[in-house]
């Protein structure tokens, strides 16, 4: 395993880091040529951009919305205006840096302002965890604590000072001594003293690391590299970060799957890549690990699970349409040599062409930047991207097939293995998938927008975590429960040109109580003879008394019983797949699931469907067969 920590020692680390003066990843504003040469489409979006923010209405951040989280579970009142004052200081100073005539100053000061007197940047939903006291309220008497979007904050800063300097200097030196001040108060300081972030993995209780080590080491990282004049503290800056990123690379397993799925990749692996980039430019090219496997495997991850389009194999929180960064993507692609990564960050920048530039979100520099600057290299590859006939990921214990090369003709299945204490996890050890045609049909339903409960000992009583809205059995009236300790057994991969499958035993994902001895269920790609999926299970209970279970499948589809023995799901008024079962063993039944939610709403539309299959007889031991096809 590779230790960051060790490819060089302290004196060697500190004659190879550059200084702060000398580390200079991109031109500031006064360096007018390398902005002049920007794209002339681009030029006009980041003005267009900034413009929209032009006598901006500031939003005030209050102590009730603060307070909301803890008293009523709402993140929203506050997160909304709270982030909107960032993309809106991070608009203006684009444009500013692009124009360059002081037309965006006026409110960009007063943006930098209000972020300045915040009394807190960690944000109400993460407070609890760096304070113990009255958590509902930031404790102005405690020193700041450093979560996902004070790093963030603190990045912006740290790159406002960087590439403005001179023009504020010009309208008044204390506007960069502030950014400089808070800065240094809240992240820098902090970052050096504080060991009591669990992100960090320094505490004994934090026994697990998620995108919040790279993501948060990322930003504090950039802050050092940047703004940090003393060369002892960049040096103690740099080494912290290093040990985090091995802490949290020790918990990788060695074929670089993400447990929390590829909506999660933009902010552990692509911030993994942030790292590395920020460490390889701050030495001159000297930091290089790109060659090392995980790293690698980190990367190629993303195009691993990617399905069709903005579809990606989605289990844990991850929803399962998403938009990777695809300059990320790209350059990630380009350090390590794989030009099919490549292919993906090309080709999700040509299907989102369209949009242009308005697509960039507007909130990071270590991303907005050099998406700007290697925009033309981009643009201008046209390198074709395949698709994985199958993956195998033995680390996270996820299977994937197609049955063709092209990515919207025919079946693609997946699976899961693991337990259920994966990051983001939702109790779905054995759920899989099905897509037909690259579109969805039985589906992971994702996750509702975050809420107090969400991350809570209450967690499991939200329907979208259970195995009962996955597509799993409940044994017994039990479902799934939530531990390391409730997990899969027994994995078996296979792939053939004929076909590709995994079979787990997934009894151990369920309590004592469900009764069951061994549920093995083995989920099939068929391509040859005739394409399918199958998913066959056999089972063992150890009492004849208590052998009673329900199977579930999720879909996004409209299910419609055909005739006893198949159920055909429709999009769009025409059959995406049909579902085959004995009706001699089963009988079946949909139920709507209204959904209210708004983010759930977003991904699936008014409402989802249950399907259930109930055996006719209870048997001790027994096993069954259901087929899916496309008509």
């Amino acid at each position: 395993m590779i230790k960051l920590s060790e490819l060089f020692g302290a004196e060697e680390l500190g004659a190879i880091l550059l200084s702060r003066d000398s580390c200079r990843p991109y031109p500031d504003a006064e360096q007018r040529d390398e902005w002049e040469k920007l794209p002339p489409e681009l030029r006009r979006s980041v003005i267009a951009e900034g413009e929209r923010y032009l006598g901006c209405a500031w939003p005030a951040l209050t102590a009730t919305m603060y307070r909301e989280f803890l008293q009523n579970g709402n993140r929203t009142r506050y997160d909304g205006p709270y982030h909107l004052r960032r993309r809106a200081v991070t608009s203006l100073a684009l444009a500013e840096c692009v124009e360059n005539e002081g037309r965006f100053m006026n409110d960009l000061i007063d943006g930098i302002w209000l972020i300045s007197e915040e009394s807190n940047w960690v944000i109400s939903a993460h407070n609890r965890m760096f304070q113990g006291r009255y958590p509902d309220l930031p404790d102005a008497a405690a020193q700041p604590g450093i979560d996902l979007f004070a790093a963030e904050t603190g990045n912006l800063f740290a790159w406002l000072h960087y590439l403005l300097r001179p023009a504020f200097d010009r309208v008044n030196p204390l506007i960069g001594e502030r950014l400089l001040m808070e800065l240094r108060r809240r992240i820098l300081d902090p970052y050096l003293q504080r060991d009591d972030c669990w992100w960090m993995g320094l505490t004994e209780r934090e026994k697990r690391l998620n995108n919040w080590t790279p993501w948060c080491t990322s930003n504090c990282l950039s802050a050092f590299l940047l703004a940090e004049e003393d060369g002892e503290r960049r040096l103690q800056a740099v080494r912290k970060a290093l040990a985090g990123l091995d802490r949290y690379l020790s918990m990788h397993p060695a074929d670089g799957g993400c447990d929390e799925g590829p909506g999660y990749w933009n902010k552990a692996g692509g911030s993994l890549f942030d790292c590395l980039e920020l460490l390889y430019t701050a030495t001159g090219g000297q930091f290089n690990v790109y060659d090392e496997p995980l790293i690698q495997n980190i990367g190629r991850y993303i195009y691993k699970v990617h399905i069709h389009d903005r579809y990606y194999l989605n289990f844990a929180d991850g929803p399962h349409r998403i938009t990777v960064e695809e300059d990320v993507v790209y350059r990630f692609g380009k350090r390590i040599g794989d030009d099919n990564m490549m292919a993906l960050g090309t080709a999700v920048h040509q299907m989102l062409r369209t949009d242009g530039w308005k697509n960039m979100k507007f909130l990071s520099f270590l991303r907005v930047l050099p998406a700007l600057f290697h925009y033309d290299v981009i643009e201008n590859d046209r390198r074709p991207l395949t698709y994985r006939r199958d993956m195998w990921m033995d680390g996270i214990q996820v299977m994937a097939a197609r049955e063709t090369d092209s990515p919207d003709r025919g079946l693609y299945a997946a699976m899961k293995g693991g337990h259920n204490q994966e990051s983001h996890n939702h109790n779905d050890v054995g759920h899989f998938v099905v897509y037909a045609d690259g579109l969805p049909v039985l589906i992971d339903v994702g996750v509702e927008e975050y809420t107090a409960k969400t991350f809570s000992s209450e967690r499991y009583d939200i329907w979208t975590m259970q195995s009962g809205y996955h597509s799993l059995p409940t044994l017994n009236g039990s479902m799934q429960r939530d531990g390391r300790e409730y997990r899969a057994s027994s994995a078996y991969y296979e792939a053939s040109a004929e076909g590709s499958q995994l079979t787990l035993d997934i009894a151990s994902a369920y309590p004592p109580e469900a009764g069951v001895v061994s549920w093995r269920r083995r989920c099939r790609l068929e391509r040859m003879p005739q394409p399918l999926v199958e998913l066959e299970e056999r089972y063992a209970f150890a009492d004849s008394a208590a052998c009673r279970f329900t199977l579930h499948f999720m879909t996004c589809c409209l299910p419609d019983a055909d005739n006893a023995g198949v159920m055909a799901f429709y999009r769009d008024g025409r059959k995406a797949l049909v579902m085959e079962y004995d009706a001699g063993a089963f009988t079946a039944s949909a139920e709507a699931i209204a959904l209210e939610d708004k983010k759930l709403r977003n991904s699936w539309g008014e409402k989802l469907y249950r399907i259930v299959l109930t055996p006719v007889r209870q048997e001790r031991e027994g096993g069954h067969i259901i087929r899916f096809r496309q008509p």
